[in-house]
């Protein structure tokens, strides 16, 4: 599990901030200029497939808790981009 840092706060606790309380001084106002060049990017989309795995790695998946599914897909497609290099 990684390190929590004092300035990370959880989801229970950034939902009960005040928009005013949110430090937002790092983040680049989005001017005219970035509007003009921004491209309107679809996700690709999932299929559903049967998929033959070992057990150990779905176990291994599984333990990681909700979302393993994605963390899977995620790994595959990681695979699937270095074989395009």
């Amino acid at each position: 599990m990684p390190k929590r840092y004092k300035s990370e706060l959880s989801l229970d606790e950034l939902a009960k901030l005040q928009d005013e309380d949110i430090d937002t001084s790092d983040i680049p106002e989005l001017d005219d200029a970035f509007w003009k060049k921004a491209v309107v990017v679809e996700p690709e989309g999932t299929e559903q497939v049967t998929l033959r795995v070992k057990k150990s790695v779905l176990q291994a998946f599984r333990a990681t808790g909700k979302g393993y599914q994605t963390r899977m897909n995620a790994v595959l497609e990681s695979y699937a981009r270095s074989l395009k290099k």
